[in-house]
């Protein structure tokens, strides 16, 4: 098995011990704060995979809250984990090309209804 191989299969191993959310653990209405090393992001889920994220890079550019699919995780390069929309020690990946920094704290807040 080649080196780059063994290390991917090895990265990929670890990230299912970190702190995650899964994108099958979030319903419409969710809102999930992400604190990362540089900015503070919050998505208000629209379904599994896409949001209104505000924060960050979308702060930064007036963008506010600005409609985006979450492509997944990643450690800073190329590989991406899909399944995932935040997890502790990586950095999200959005539709738009927009990534994160370095993710060091998660937050959920389910939706609730009174009904």
């Amino acid at each position: 098995m080649s080196r780059s191989r063994k290390a991917i299969q090895d990265l990929i191993a670890t990230a299912d011990l970190l702190k995650q959310m899964r994108k099958v653990d979030v319903h419409p209405g969710d809102l999930l704060f992400v604190k990362t090393c540089n900015s503070v992001y919050t998505l208000r889920m629209i379904d599994h995979a896409e949001c209104l994220a505000s924060g960050g890079w979308f702060d930064e550019k007036g963008l506010s809250p600005w409609r985006v699919r979450i492509t997944g995780c990643t450690w800073g390069g190329t590989s991406i984990k899909i399944d995932i929309l935040a997890a502790c020690g990586l950095c999200i990946e959005f539709a738009n090309h927009v990534t994160t920094s370095e993710i060091r704290m998660i937050m959920l807040m389910p939706y609730w209804t009174s009904n």
